[in-house]
């Protein structure tokens, strides 16, 4: 048990830099100067970030609703 709140925490504070993306997406992004692509690029990545969670969270709910109705 001592073990994973150790593991947590280093895992929780510590972060790695990294350059993670492909080359052709590099490209197209250095080479425009609006700053538009990099933009719809960064909102997109956050939208498919986000939905799983959404999902989980709706049917965490469900369940929850499901098991918690008290009989009368």
């Amino acid at each position: 048990m001592k073990t994973k709140i150790i593991f947590f925490l280093f895992t929780l504070f510590f972060f790695l830099e990294t350059n993670a993306q492909c080359a052709m997406c590099r490209a197209v992004l250095e080479s425009e100067e609006s700053g538009a692509a990099a933009k719809g690029i960064n909102d997109g990545i956050v939208y498919l970030m986000a939905v799983p969670y959404v999902l989980v969270a709706g049917i965490a709910f469900a369940i929850y609703k499901k098991y918690s109705k008290k009989e009368v």
